[in-house]
Parts: structure tokens; sequence; C-alpha cells
């Protein structure tokens, strides 16, 4: 017979067990996992294309980045978040440090330098991405410090000072649209702090200066900022019909896929546009898998990513708003703005509501540095989520 001091011990071993299960988002993981799957599921669809047998290579290397990430999702999940605080600035500075490498020592591809190349390993890292966790980390962290207000300009020009160093740097790869980014994520975490509306009303005049100021620059061509592939890129997305067989072949073919799919699509590694290769592989795993999506699952499908979206962003919102920490609730404010930004404006390049910027669909498109950079901000919200009872 098995003694009931054995099976009272497996009880209590499972009870532990349950109850630190429970101290986690269990919404988080869930959506997140969801998404995770949906990415694995069209990024071996995509490399199914005819003449390309790209499929394995690109879904096993998918699956790898994944296995890293849940492996730095996990160290941050189980972490207390605020160990991180006086580390924040040490982490601004070196992803700092790797923007300017990237500037002289950076793998050039299409024109661009926006890698780091570690030839020993074969590993490949765009520090751009996780220069939006750094600039999350140490904004929420000088924010949260005693005595810093806000609404001071000192303050206000601090703040701009930290986002515009990695601003610049990025802008510098180019790399436009994951610099972009930051300005959402900033608007996020200094609204949540308590700026008063003058002075968001007074950005919002100075914003559209200077964007009326860049668009007679631009036009008249006195100091031009934007690259002539950036200035195509604008103008197909208001012209969409004006090189439709070069600059803005992939977004007409993208349009072109999301309306024929119909209420439930043609089926997975069915779609004509993607498995003909009229969408190119190059581009359908990553900037237009929602194409991919939407022909193949048709508006059934992506009403169901639409809300495993909706719900990530709920969980990571709740986590936000039920701490007390304004450390942790600036943290998870931020990666909220920046999936919300890059699944908004990545679904407008699909559907032809906004330029093409190569912003990856989050945990969806093909690759590693996005990954590494959503999941690290994720865990640490579920960090977050688990110490939401400790903050005094």
């Amino acid at each position: 017979m098995i003694s009931r001091r054995k099976v009272g011990g497996a009880n209590s071993f499972f009870e532990k067990i349950i109850s630190y299960a429970g101290q986690f988002d269990m919404l988080q993981l869930l959506s997140l996992g969801a998404l995770l799957l949906y990415g694995l599921i069209f990024i071996y669809s995509t490399g199914e294309q005819i003449g390309t047998p790209a499929a394995a290579s690109f879904w096993l290397k998918q699956v790898q980045w994944i296995l890293l990430g849940i492996c730095v999702w996990t160290f941050f999940a189980v972490g207390d978040y605020r160990t991180l605080k006086p580390l924040s600035w040490i982490i601004y500075a070196a992803i700092a440090f790797l923007l300017l490498l990237v500037l002289f020592f950076g793998t050039k591809v299409y024109g661009a330098r926006r890698w780091l190349v570690f030839g020993g390993i074969g590993l490949r890292i765009q520090p751009s991405e996780f220069a939006k966790l750094s600039v999350i980390l140490y904004l929420s962290a000088l924010m949260s410090s005693h005595g810093f207000n806000i609404n001071r300009l000192r303050s206000l020009l601090l703040v701009a000072a930290v986002v515009g160093v990695p601003f610049l740097l990025i802008v510098r790869e180019p790399d436009l649209g994951s610099a972009l980014i930051l300005i959402p994520l900033t608007g996020a975490i200094i609204f949540t702090a308590g700026i008063k509306w003058r002075y968001i009303f007074t950005a919002l005049i100075v914003a559209t200066v200077v964007l009326t100021a860049e668009i007679l620059n631009e036009t008249y061509k006195i100091h031009p900022f934007l690259k002539d592939y950036q200035k195509e890129r604008i103008l197909t997305f208001l012209d969409p019909e004006r090189d439709i067989q070069n600059r803005g072949y992939n977004q007409f073919q993208a349009r072109l896929a999301v309306g024929s799919g119909g209420f439930t699509g043609k089926g997975i590694g069915k779609g004509t546009q993607n498995a003909l290769g009229f969408l190119p592989q190059s581009v359908s795993n990553n900037d237009f898998i929602f194409s991919v999506i939407a022909e193949e699952t048709g508006f059934f499908g992506c009403m169901v990513l639409l809300s495993t979206y909706i719900l990530l962003l709920v969980s990571v919102l709740r986590t936000a708003f039920m701490t007390p920490d304004h450390y942790g609730r600036y943290i998870a404010v931020g990666m909220a703005a920046v999936i919300f930004s890059h699944m908004f404006i990545n679904i407008g390049m699909s559907i032809g509501v906004s330029p093409v910027t190569g912003l990856s669909l989050p945990f969806v498109s093909y690759g590693g540095s996005f990954i590494l950079f959503a999941m690290s901000g994720l865990g640490i919200c579920q960090s977050i989520y688990r110490f939401r009872k400790e903050v005094a």
C-alpha cells in the first residue's frame, strides 16, 4: 500500500506547482502562444512557393528563434523586474553603442546597414529592435525616479534627448520605420505619466510645422532628408498604380491577396498570390505575411488573428494598471504601444492604408531580432504581473 505520507507529499508538490503557475498571467501566455503558432504555420506556407524549396529552412530557423525567445521570456518572467531599474542606463548605453557599431561595421542589405553579423556563430541581429526595449526601460526608470516631473521643461528636454539619440542613429542606417516607432512608445509613456494637455497640443503644432517644412524641403530639394526609395514608397502609397511593375508591385499584389481571400479563404498553402510567387517569398514571410493570412484564411482568419492581438494587448495593459509601481506601469504601457504600432502599420501596408516601412507583424512575421526583443519585453511584463501585489 502507498503510505499516506507519500500521497500527501505528492499532493503538496502538485499544489506548489499549481500555486506557482497561478502567479502568471495566463491570458498573455495563451495569446502569445497562439500568435507564435500562427506565425509558424504561415511562415511554412510562404516557403512553399513553386520553385522555392525554402519551407523547411525558414520554418526551422523561426523555430530556433522562438525557442531562444522562450528562454529569454522565462529568464525575465521568473525574475524580479525591479532589478532592471538601476541597470537601465547601462542597457541603454550598450544598445546605443551597438547602433553606433552598425553604422561602421554593419552588414549592408538592400542599401541599408541594419544588422550586426557575428561570423563565428552565424548570428545576425538588428540592434534597432532592441533599442525599443532599451528606451522603454530607461524612460520608465527615469520618469519613475523620485522628484521627476514630466511637466517641467527640463524633464521634457531630457526625455527628448533620451529618445533622440537612438532615433538619429537608427535613421542613419537608414531604418526610418523602426525610428518612428520610438515616437508612439514615448508618447504612451509620457501620457501615462500625466503630461499636461498643453504640452501635447504644443507637440502636435511643432510636429505639423516640421512635417510641412519637410514636405517643402523634399518638394524643392533644398536639403533632402529622405532617401530616394523612401520617397518612392510614400508616392506609391499616395498613388498605388503609379509604378505597379516596379516600386508598387509588392503592395499591389498584397492588396490583391487580401481581396481574393473572401470570408473563409482559399486554404492554408493554397493561396495563388503566395503559392505562385506573385507575392515574392522575400516579402511574403515578413512585410506582407498578413496578406498571405488573408488570402488563405479569409476574413474569418483575420478576425481570429486580430482578436488574439486584442487579448494580448488587454493582458499587457491590464498588468500596467494593476500594478501600483510606476516603473512597471510605464514598461507595460510602452510594450503595448510598440506591439499595437507594429500591428497597425504592418496590416496597413497590406491593405494599402500605410506606406511600406519594413515593420514586422508582431510574433507572426519571420525574423529573430523582433522575437527576442518582444518576448524579453513580455517576459518583463509577466514579472510585473507576478509582483504587482508586493509593490508598496
